[in-house]
């Protein structure tokens, strides 16, 4: 008597998971594409940043010695404000249709959602410098390509420390009515040291001295926030998002 042959069900395979730093850098292209769709905060961000930059220009005399030692206090200011229209979008425009929701569900971790978020911030508010340089060297008579090199690595890192630290609290204050108030207040204090440091090491970079060694105290001091603040962003992420 045959025994009859036992079928098998098929064995169900659950999708591969992405990495960590795949899904860090889908988060970062997804909301590059949708600024680059709608340039909402970029194009606002340019505008206010060339405007200030104007104004300032009208407040100060561009020969005079003292407006070039007060260049680099002058134009972090200018990132700064200007930083805050981005990173007040960062999880705003998530908003629409409980896309927020769906994200915080999706199987992607807590850390790598808010590195994306702050990737896609970082490259939005490196373009709002890049474009404003060129502008402030016309206005205030200031030979910004001189140190070139150093003067990119400062920017880069002090707009790191400014994007995850406005990442973070652009997190907390996604619900509220006036995040656009309660973001900046929130993220000035706390960057207290990153902006001082990134001042004092802009301000010779920017007359076109080379760094000191003394300044290298500076330099220590903005590396040590920018890692601080990254591991207290990716650590505290999942409890901010899941809340």
């Amino acid at each position: 008597m045959a025994i009859p042959a036992v079928r098998r069900s098929p064995v169900r395979t659950e999708p591969p998971r992405l990495s960590f730093a795949r899904q860090a850098l889908t988060i970062a292209a997804k909301d590059l594409r949708s600024e680059l769709r709608t340039k909402e905060a970029l194009n606002a961000s340019i505008a206010f940043a060339l405007v200030i930059l104007l104004l300032f220009s009208f407040a100060f005399e561009p020969t005079q010695e003292q407006t070039r030692q007060m260049s680099g206090g002058l134009l972090w200011l200018v990132f700064a404000f200007a930083g805050a229209l981005i990173l007040n979008r960062s999880f705003a425009r998530e908003l629409p249709n409980d896309c927020l929701d769906a994200l915080v569900a999706a199987p992607v971790s807590g850390a790598a959602l808010f590195l994306g978020k702050a990737l896609a911030s970082f490259v939005l508010l490196l373009a709002v410098e890049l474009v404003s340089l060129p502008v402030f060297g016309v206005f205030y008579n200031a030979q910004w390509t001189g140190q070139i090199g150093p003067l990119l690595l400062v920017l880069a890192l002090g707009t790191w420390g400014l994007t995850v630290v406005g990442t973070m609290f652009s997190a907390l204050t996604v619900n509220l009515r006036l995040r656009e108030l309660m973001l900046p207040m929130l993220v000035y204090p706390i960057m207290v040291p990153g902006l001082l440091a990134a001042v004092q090491l802009t301000t010779p970079l920017i007359m076109g001295q080379p760094l000191a060694a003394d300044l290298m105290m500076w330099m220590r001091l903005q590396i040590a926030f920018d890692v601080i603040f990254t591991a207290l962003g990716l650590a505290l992420a999942e409890s901010v998002l899941v809340r």
